[in-house]
């Protein structure tokens, strides 16, 4: 698969890049909606509708934004998107709009939407863009399932709110709460790890330019560390 192709820009973010196992983006989200399946499907899918739309439009305005002012105008782009799939979620789906709560408006500041924006859509043109929001939305998506599927069914004996007979008087009271769900968060890290030890391209490819906030900090300082 070529690193520069439109399919490994596409499948990157499902496992050499996931933006929660691999780069440990989105951690408050990840902790707070995985308690059920229901909720960790809804924010994968607002947060990744989101990614797309911001990216493409990113793209396109990526190269008349000033540097001095780019990463607000990045988050006045995402709050537009956030709020459209916040209305839309509310008038069609207002189950899962309460289950999201304060955490859907909060998409706004998900450090994987501006990190994508800064880091690939202001540099990619408008398909290779789209493609890596769909990629790391799938991604955000997945890892959010992957660790619902697990805290539900023990945590509550549920699966998706419905109950499972010889789970619900067994359960594990611990994974429905925070510490649980770190603990189940730390176990996939561990597990991506392993899968994806010494093939994760970015650790080959660490440098200033690849870092979000490299015109924020002491470049010289990053570059000293890179030589030792």
């Amino acid at each position: 698969m070529k690193k520069n192709g439109s399919l490994y820009t596409l499948l990157k973010g499902l496992l050499l890049e996931n933006p929660v196992f691999v780069l440990v983006l989105g951690t408050c989200p990840t902790l707070a909606m995985t308690k059920d399946l229901i909720s960790a499907l809804g924010m994968g899918l607002a947060a990744t509708a989101v990614l797309i739309c911001s990216n493409i439009v990113i793209s396109i305005l990526g190269k008349f934004i000033p540097d001095s002012v780019r990463i607000p105008c990045y988050i006045v782009v995402i709050a537009g998107f956030v709020t459209l799939v916040q209305m839309l979620i509310h008038a069609y789906v207002p189950d899962v709009y309460e289950m999201l709560g304060v955490f859907l408006p909060l998409i706004t500041v998900n450090c994987i939407i501006l990190g994508r924006a800064e880091m690939f859509a202001a540099k990619n043109n408008v398909g290779k863009s789209a493609l890596d929001g769909l990629g790391m939305g799938l991604g955000f998506t997945l890892a959010l399932l992957s660790i619902a599927i697990i805290r539900e069914p023990f945590g509550a004996g549920t699966f998706a709110g419905m109950d499972i007979p010889f789970l619900k008087d067994h359960t594990i009271a611990f994974l429905a709460q925070a510490p649980g769900g770190f603990l189940v968060y730390g176990i996939m890290i561990a597990v991506v790890y392993k899968l994806t030890h010494g093939k994760a391209p970015y650790k080959k490819e660490f440098s200033c330019d690849n870092c979000p906030s490299a015109a924020l900090c002491n470049k010289s300082a990053c570059k000293a560390k890179e030589e030792n």
